[in-house]
């Protein structure tokens, strides 16, 4: 089967969130199945023309009122080698630094015709290199457009007469909504603003146009596809989406093994597997040791790796006078260990809980190496999001042998099986409600299972090991799907 995806971001070239991470791993993944995979993106500022091949001659685009020239770049998918990545260049629109914005100004006024340009450009890719998709999976508002051309214009072509589209929401919470006035960049005819569903209080809205106009629409995790169907976590799409409830299914994206492994993984003192776990007990010296807590094997450690932002939970969690953790610091024998950066007012707050509780401590801001320690060296993982389409910690935890403690929504309810302190079974310890009471109730029960069930806390342990996170079993999803796009939308 050939498969364009089309997206904003992709890694290792362009990242701002999971989206860039699951773009490319799917690819990869569909490639190592036998498919022939291709990914477009823009060629933003930051990614070296001298690192990629310049494909022959200018490439005209239609775009808004007129037409765009703009060259065409390419190169392997790193790791992936049949995968090609192809970049439209185009000085004016992502010659920039960011991908939707910069601090400064957060959304460019002009990415409606941005991504204008790359979605009409994905097409013209397509003649240029004379390679006729089966399927154009598009990812996120940014390529919302994509699906509304091969429905609407594109499909009308012999060339594409027999291309199927799939659209992709990672994150419901952004839709891509800008005034009316910028539907001429769209490029396409002013009948469409309410025939492909652009119109949304008198606004353009690419996400909502994307749904509307996809053959089938999936979302990163099940009880997600189920959650953006509510009023609750739908953001204004769940009547939309509950029309086309038909096409829509919820895969979980799968897990980097080669990266997250804690038998191969290089960035740990120690390795370790389900079977001898000794190098664990070596990585939680290790990160007692990073952070400057207590050096003792026999205390609880809760780990947080994120971003500090409301989706999060963080309120929850942190908030002076409010959030829980604090009374957990005080009233438990536990540790934390957090990685993280956001929100101004959490960062300062996380620094002045440091000063109060000596068995926490923080790392504001990222560093991958020591975001593996954590995973390896915890025995807790804590993610009490207020929203979750999928989330990957949670996994990278059990993988490492770590017991997530989560809020029981998104793919954080798929992938994480509560604990029965009955029989030991489970890979986790869930919560429903998120409230300060709840998160402080719920470490509590993990730190009584730690204290009291060590036999069932080793048997969740190697259970949360044993578990398949791997891309082949997504991607053998996705094909499923891709083949349903076909026979709705082509009738193949």
């Amino acid at each position: 089967m050939k498969i364009m995806m089309v997206s904003s971001e992709a890694v290792p070239f362009a990242k701002t969130g999971g989206l860039a991470d699951a773009v490319s791993a799917l690819a990869g993944n569909l490639s190592l199945l036998g498919h022939d995979v291709k990914i477009v993106i823009p060629r933003y500022y930051k990614i070296d023309r001298k690192k990629l091949t310049a494909l022959e001659g200018p490439m005209g685009v239609p775009v808004g009122c007129g037409e765009e020239w703009t060259e065409v770049y390419k190169t392997p998918l790193p790791g992936f080698p049949k995968v090609e990545v192809y970049f439209i260049d185009h000085e004016a629109c992502f010659g920039r630094d960011g991908v939707y914005g910069t601090k400064y100004d957060p959304d460019f006024s002009d990415n409606t015709y941005r991504f204008s340009l790359l979605c009409h450009g994905a097409f013209q890719i397509c003649n240029k290199i004379q390679w006729f998709p089966d399927i154009v999976h598009a990812h996120d508002w940014s390529a919302g457009l994509a699906p509304v051309l091969l429905k609407h214009v594109c499909r009308s072509q012999p060339q594409f007469a027999h291309t199927a589209s799939v659209y992709t929401i990672h994150n419901i919470g952004y839709q891509g909504v800008y005034g009316k006035d910028k539907f001429p960049d769209l490029g396409i005819d002013w009948s469409l603003f309410y025939g492909a569903g652009f119109e949304r209080n008198g606004a353009i809205n690419h996400l909502q146009a994307g749904i509307s106009s996809a053959d089938m629409v999936t979302t990163v995790s099940p009880t997600y596809a189920y959650e953006i169907q509510t009023p609750e976590g739908g953001f204004g799409m769940d009547g939309l989406l509950r029309v086309r409830s038909d096409v829509v299914r919820g895969i979980i994206n799968g897990v980097d093994i080669s990266t997250w492994n804690p038998k191969t993984d290089g960035s740990l003192p120690a390795n370790y597997t389900a079977t001898n776990m000794k190098g664990k007990a070596e990585c939680k010296k290790a990160l007692q040791e990073a952070f400057g807590l207590e050096v003792d094997p026999n205390i609880p450690l809760i780990g947080m790796v994120g971003r500090l932002v409301s989706q999060k939970g963080i309120a929850e969690v942190f908030a002076p006078s409010y959030g829980s953790i604090y009374n957990i610091c005080r009233d438990m024998k536990v540790q934390f260990a957090i990685i993280g950066t956001g929100e101004k007012w959490c960062e300062d707050e996380i620094n002045n809980l440091q000063l109060k509780l000596p068995n926490l401590r923080a790392k504001i801001g990222y560093s991958e190496q020591l975001s593996h320690l954590v995973e390896a060296g915890s025995d807790f993982f804590l993610m009490p999001s207020q929203y979750e389409p999928c989330g990957l910690n949670q996994m990278y935890s059990e993988l490492y042998g770590t017991l997530p403690i989560v809020r029981r929504t998104g793919g954080l309810a798929d992938t994480v099986q509560n604990y029965n302190q009955e029989t030991g079974e489970g890979t986790g310890f869930m919560f429903d409600s998120l409230t300060p009471g709840a998160i402080y109730d719920t470490v509590g029960w993990a730190v009584w299972a730690y204290y009291n069930k060590k036999d069932h806390i080793k048997k969740m342990q190697k259970r949360g090991m044993e578990q398949d996170f791997t891309w082949k079993a997504s991607c053998e999803k996705y094909v499923e799907v891709y083949k349903e796009a076909l026979a709705r939308g082509c009738g193949i």
